[in-house]
Protein backbone atom coordinates (compact mmCIF):
# COMPACT_ATOMS: atom_id res chain seq x y z
CA UNK A 1 0.00 0.00 0.00
CA UNK A 2 1.30 3.46 -0.95
CA UNK A 3 1.09 6.26 1.56
CA UNK A 4 1.15 9.86 0.33
CA UNK A 5 2.28 12.57 2.69
CA UNK A 6 -0.01 15.49 1.92
CA UNK A 7 -1.22 18.71 3.42
CA UNK A 8 -3.70 18.82 6.30
CA UNK A 9 -7.40 18.17 5.81
CA UNK A 10 -9.51 21.24 5.29
CA UNK A 11 -12.44 22.20 7.48
CA UNK A 12 -14.90 20.19 5.40
CA UNK A 13 -12.92 17.02 5.91
CA UNK A 14 -11.67 16.94 2.30
CA UNK A 15 -8.09 16.36 1.38
CA UNK A 16 -6.14 19.55 0.80
CA UNK A 17 -4.51 19.94 -2.66
CA UNK A 18 -1.19 20.92 -1.12
CA UNK A 19 2.28 19.87 -2.25
CA UNK A 20 2.96 16.26 -1.32
CA UNK A 21 5.51 13.48 -1.66
CA UNK A 22 5.27 9.67 -1.66
CA UNK A 23 6.30 8.14 1.66
CA UNK A 24 7.79 4.96 0.12
CA UNK A 25 11.52 5.47 -0.70
CA UNK A 26 11.38 3.49 -3.96
CA UNK A 27 8.33 5.33 -5.25
CA UNK A 28 9.82 8.64 -4.16
CA UNK A 29 13.06 7.89 -6.07
CA UNK A 30 11.05 6.87 -9.14
CA UNK A 31 9.00 10.04 -9.00
CA UNK A 32 12.16 12.13 -8.67
CA UNK A 33 13.56 10.63 -11.87
CA UNK A 34 10.32 11.21 -13.76
CA UNK A 35 10.17 14.80 -12.49
CA UNK A 36 13.66 15.38 -13.88
CA UNK A 37 12.66 13.92 -17.24
CA UNK A 38 9.52 16.02 -17.26
CA UNK A 39 11.58 19.15 -16.56
CA UNK A 40 13.96 18.40 -19.42
CA UNK A 41 11.05 17.83 -21.79
CA UNK A 42 9.47 21.11 -20.74
CA UNK A 43 12.68 22.99 -21.52
CA UNK A 44 13.33 21.18 -24.79
CA UNK A 45 9.77 21.68 -25.97
CA UNK A 46 9.91 25.42 -25.25
CA UNK A 47 13.36 25.74 -26.86
CA UNK A 48 12.12 24.22 -30.12
CA UNK A 49 9.15 26.58 -30.02
CA UNK A 50 11.53 29.54 -29.67
CA UNK A 51 13.68 28.20 -32.53
CA UNK A 52 10.57 27.99 -34.74
CA UNK A 53 9.59 31.53 -33.79
CA UNK A 54 13.09 32.77 -34.59
CA UNK A 55 13.17 31.16 -38.03
CA UNK A 56 9.65 32.39 -38.79
CA UNK A 57 10.65 35.94 -37.87
CA UNK A 58 13.79 35.66 -40.02
CA UNK A 59 11.68 34.46 -42.95
CA UNK A 60 9.36 37.43 -42.52
CA UNK A 61 12.29 39.85 -42.59
CA UNK A 62 13.76 38.18 -45.67
CA UNK A 63 10.47 38.36 -47.54
CA UNK A 64 10.23 42.06 -46.69
CA UNK A 65 13.75 42.61 -48.05
CA UNK A 66 12.84 40.68 -51.20
CA UNK A 67 9.78 42.86 -51.76
CA UNK A 68 11.76 46.06 -51.25
CA UNK A 69 14.60 44.97 -53.55
CA UNK A 70 12.16 43.79 -56.21
CA UNK A 71 10.36 47.12 -56.10
CA UNK A 72 13.57 49.14 -56.31
CA UNK A 73 14.88 46.97 -59.15
CA UNK A 74 11.65 47.54 -61.06
CA UNK A 75 11.91 51.28 -60.50
CA UNK A 76 15.49 51.23 -61.76
CA UNK A 77 14.49 49.30 -64.89
CA UNK A 78 11.71 51.77 -65.61
CA UNK A 79 14.17 54.62 -65.07
CA UNK A 80 16.53 53.15 -67.66
CA UNK A 81 13.67 52.99 -70.17
CA UNK A 82 12.54 56.57 -69.67
CA UNK A 83 16.01 58.03 -69.18
CA UNK A 84 18.43 56.02 -71.34
CA UNK A 85 21.14 58.64 -70.99
CA UNK A 86 21.26 58.31 -67.20
CA UNK A 87 24.42 56.82 -65.73
CA UNK A 88 22.93 56.07 -62.31
CA UNK A 89 19.88 54.01 -63.23
CA UNK A 90 21.79 51.15 -64.97
CA UNK A 91 24.37 50.79 -62.19
CA UNK A 92 21.81 51.07 -59.40
CA UNK A 93 19.57 48.53 -61.12
CA UNK A 94 22.48 46.11 -61.54
CA UNK A 95 23.45 46.42 -57.88
CA UNK A 96 19.87 45.91 -56.72
CA UNK A 97 19.42 42.92 -59.02
CA UNK A 98 22.60 41.33 -57.65
CA UNK A 99 21.44 41.95 -54.07
CA UNK A 100 18.08 40.35 -54.85
CA UNK A 101 19.85 37.37 -56.44
CA UNK A 102 21.99 36.98 -53.30
CA UNK A 103 18.95 37.08 -50.99
CA UNK A 104 17.07 34.55 -53.13
CA UNK A 105 20.08 32.25 -53.07
CA UNK A 106 20.31 32.52 -49.28
CA UNK A 107 16.64 31.60 -48.89
CA UNK A 108 17.08 28.63 -51.21
CA UNK A 109 20.12 27.29 -49.31
CA UNK A 110 18.98 28.00 -45.74
CA UNK A 111 15.18 27.90 -46.14
CA UNK A 112 14.08 29.42 -42.80
CA UNK A 113 10.49 28.37 -43.53
CA UNK A 114 11.39 24.69 -43.66
CA UNK A 115 13.59 25.03 -40.57
CA UNK A 116 10.74 26.65 -38.66
CA UNK A 117 8.39 23.83 -39.66
CA UNK A 118 10.87 21.17 -38.51
CA UNK A 119 11.18 22.82 -35.11
CA UNK A 120 7.39 23.07 -34.82
CA UNK A 121 7.08 19.35 -35.56
CA UNK A 122 9.77 18.51 -32.98
CA UNK A 123 8.04 20.72 -30.39
CA UNK A 124 4.73 18.99 -31.10
CA UNK A 125 6.25 15.52 -30.66
CA UNK A 126 8.05 16.51 -27.46
CA UNK A 127 4.89 18.14 -26.10
CA UNK A 128 3.14 14.78 -26.35
CA UNK A 129 5.94 13.09 -24.39
CA UNK A 130 5.90 15.91 -21.84
CA UNK A 131 2.21 15.41 -21.22
CA UNK A 132 2.75 11.65 -20.93
CA UNK A 133 5.40 12.27 -18.26
CA UNK A 134 2.92 14.51 -16.44
CA UNK A 135 0.35 11.71 -16.50
CA UNK A 136 2.98 9.29 -15.24
CA UNK A 137 3.77 11.66 -12.38
CA UNK A 138 0.12 11.73 -11.41
CA UNK A 139 -0.09 7.93 -11.56
CA UNK A 140 2.82 7.53 -9.16
CA UNK A 141 0.40 8.76 -6.48
CA UNK A 142 -1.99 5.91 -7.24
CA UNK A 143 -1.09 3.01 -4.96
CA UNK A 144 -3.11 0.62 -7.14
CA UNK A 145 -0.51 0.97 -9.92
CA UNK A 146 2.59 -1.08 -9.21
CA UNK A 147 6.10 0.27 -9.54
CA UNK A 148 6.81 -2.40 -12.16
CA UNK A 149 4.03 -1.03 -14.36
CA UNK A 150 5.19 2.53 -13.81
CA UNK A 151 8.75 1.59 -14.75
CA UNK A 152 7.53 -0.12 -17.90
CA UNK A 153 5.72 3.04 -18.96
CA UNK A 154 8.77 5.15 -18.13
CA UNK A 155 11.00 2.97 -20.30
CA UNK A 156 8.53 3.23 -23.19
CA UNK A 157 8.55 7.02 -22.92
CA UNK A 158 12.35 7.09 -22.87
CA UNK A 159 12.47 4.98 -26.04
CA UNK A 160 9.95 7.26 -27.79
CA UNK A 161 11.85 10.36 -26.71
CA UNK A 162 15.12 8.92 -28.00
CA UNK A 163 13.57 8.43 -31.46
CA UNK A 164 12.38 12.04 -31.46
CA UNK A 165 15.76 13.44 -30.41
CA UNK A 166 17.57 11.46 -33.11
CA UNK A 167 15.79 13.30 -35.93
CA UNK A 168 15.03 16.61 -34.21
CA UNK A 169 16.89 19.69 -35.54
CA UNK A 170 19.57 21.25 -33.38
CA UNK A 171 18.82 24.17 -31.11
CA UNK A 172 21.06 27.04 -30.04
CA UNK A 173 21.88 28.92 -26.86
CA UNK A 174 19.85 31.97 -27.83
CA UNK A 175 16.66 29.93 -28.12
CA UNK A 176 17.44 28.15 -24.86
CA UNK A 177 17.87 31.52 -23.15
CA UNK A 178 14.46 32.59 -24.41
CA UNK A 179 13.00 29.31 -23.15
CA UNK A 180 14.51 30.01 -19.74
CA UNK A 181 12.87 33.39 -19.65
CA UNK A 182 9.54 31.95 -20.74
CA UNK A 183 9.63 29.24 -18.06
CA UNK A 184 11.13 31.55 -15.39
CA UNK A 185 13.88 29.11 -14.44
CA UNK A 186 17.64 29.05 -14.10
CA UNK A 187 20.13 27.77 -16.67
CA UNK A 188 21.19 24.67 -14.74
CA UNK A 189 19.57 21.52 -16.12
CA UNK A 190 19.71 19.91 -12.69
CA UNK A 191 16.31 21.08 -11.59
CA UNK A 192 15.43 22.00 -8.05
CA UNK A 193 11.99 21.14 -6.70
CA UNK A 194 11.03 24.82 -6.93
CA UNK A 195 11.99 25.00 -10.61
CA UNK A 196 9.96 21.95 -11.61
CA UNK A 197 7.09 22.96 -9.32
CA UNK A 198 6.82 26.25 -11.23
CA UNK A 199 5.10 24.42 -14.10
CA UNK A 200 3.41 21.54 -12.25
CA UNK A 201 -0.19 21.59 -10.97
CA UNK A 202 -0.62 22.10 -7.22
CA UNK A 203 -1.31 18.45 -6.22
CA UNK A 204 2.00 17.35 -7.81
CA UNK A 205 4.15 20.05 -6.21
CA UNK A 206 6.69 19.23 -3.50
CA UNK A 207 7.26 22.72 -2.16
CA UNK A 208 5.00 25.44 -0.84
CA UNK A 209 5.27 29.04 -1.99
CA UNK A 210 7.51 30.93 0.37
CA UNK A 211 8.83 27.70 1.95
CA UNK A 212 11.93 25.61 1.34
CA UNK A 213 10.71 22.09 1.82
CA UNK A 214 7.85 19.77 1.01
CA UNK A 215 4.54 20.15 2.75
CA UNK A 216 3.89 17.42 5.32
Amino acid sequence: MTTIINGPDDRNGERCLAPSIPAEPERYAFESQVRESFGRCAYTHKTHEKMAEGYAARLGHIKLVQIVLSGLTTIGAVGVIFDPSSVYFPYATAVLAFALFFVNGYVKDIDPGEAAQRHREAASDIWNIREAYLSLLADTRDGAISLAELRRRRDELQAQLHKIYRIAPHTDGKAYGKAQDALKNKEDLTFTDEEIDAFLPAPLKRTVKGGSGPSL
